[in-house]
């Protein structure tokens, strides 16, 4: 069993910054692709930005030179740091991981999801 927690989102103003943190636990062999969605009220849930096994990133557009990914391997975690924060980052955000476990192979798993609300 493999669970994903999440945690730092939260309401700040426009302009502010938030801090949020996944780390995994459970029978892991390793892990590939990190990576942070999100998903707002009625819409689909989008590719925020993703960190691969060496450092690599990536980021979408709307938040590239305002959002930064990081990943610490030792404890098998990843991080978003959110500056500069706009009401059009409200989302619910998602964390995910592709793991190798021994005996199910590669998979993507999520984890529970926190609320970013920032205010105007």
């Amino acid at each position: 069993q493999v669970q994903l927690v999440e945690s730092g989102g939260g309401l700040v103003q426009a302009g502010g910054s938030l801090r949020l943190s996944c780390a995994a636990s459970g029978s892991i062999v390793s892990i590939n692709t990190m990576g942070w969605y999100r998903q707002a009220p009625g819409k689909q849930r989008d590719l925020v930005a993703t960190v691969a096994t060496g450092g690599e990133t990536n980021y979408a557009d709307s938040v590239s030179g305002r959002f930064t990914i990081s990943r610490d391997n030792a404890n098998n975690a990843v991080y978003l740091q959110m500056d500069s924060l706009k009401p059009e980052d409200t989302a619910v955000y998602y964390c995910n991981m592709k793991m190798y476990r021994l005996g199910l192979g590669s998979n993507a798993y999520w984890g529970q999801g926190t609320q970013v609300t920032v205010s105007s």
